[in-house]
């Protein structure tokens, strides 16, 4: 279970929305982005995806 203290300071990395924390299924999702985020060991992991952000390399290099 993640202390109230620490609750109340994380946001979400990728749009700074507020988070639903969600302590039975070990997740926290962000209200605005909807972007889930798990809790391994009681450790959030907020990482964000490089392939979810637009104007991927991937898409650059095609438009160019």
């Amino acid at each position: 279970m993640l202390p109230k203290e620490l609750l109340d300071i994380l946001c979400c990395p990728k749009c700074h929305g507020d988070l639903l924390y969600e302590p039975k299924l070990e997740k926290l999702t962000c209200k605005s982005c909807r972007k889930i985020y798990p809790i391994k060991n009681d450790i959030p992991i907020m990482l964000v995806d490089d392939n979810e952000q637009s104007g991927s390399k991937n898409e650059r290099t095609t438009q160019q």
